[in-house]
């Protein structure tokens, strides 16, 4: 009798635990003189069958994680923004509490190597929409 051990790579994929798509996401603000308040909630990331590695350190299938608010991809051959749009994650979190404004938003993750530019098969996660309240 013989035995073959197939061994299957999955793709990576990045993705996001929370919020999910087309989630309202509620939060407790309190306006003071007209000032606008944003709304602080917590994004935590997914990242399947890849690792997750500071910035400056280059480690083989290794990166870390960027989020696009309200803003296209960038161009995959260069260094991703790094602005209000684009917020870089190069300490290796894996999640965050961000501020908001009430209202739409569009959220997408798009993973970095070690010197941010993204991977030759990019990891990109599916585009999610939120509503902050």
């Amino acid at each position: 009798m013989f035995s073959v051990l197939l061994h299957i790579q999955a793709e990576p994929k990045l993705y996001f635990i929370t919020p999910s798509d087309g989630e309202t996401v509620n939060c407790e603000v309190t306006i003071l003189d007209g000032d606008t308040v944003n709304c602080e909630f917590i994004i935590k990331f997914g990242l399947s069958d890849f690792g997750v590695a500071p910035a400056g350190y280059d480690i083989p299938n290794t990166g870390h994680h960027h989020l696009i608010i309200n803003a296209p991809l960038p161009d995959l051959s260069l260094p991703i923004p790094a602005n209000e749009n684009y917020i870089h994650f190069g300490l290796g979190q894996t999640e965050t509490l961000i501020s908001l404004p009430p209202g739409k938003h569009r959220l997408q993750l798009l993973l970095g190597n070690y010197v941010h530019i993204p991977h030759s098969s990019p990891l990109i996660s599916n585009e999610i929409n939120i509503v902050v309240e």
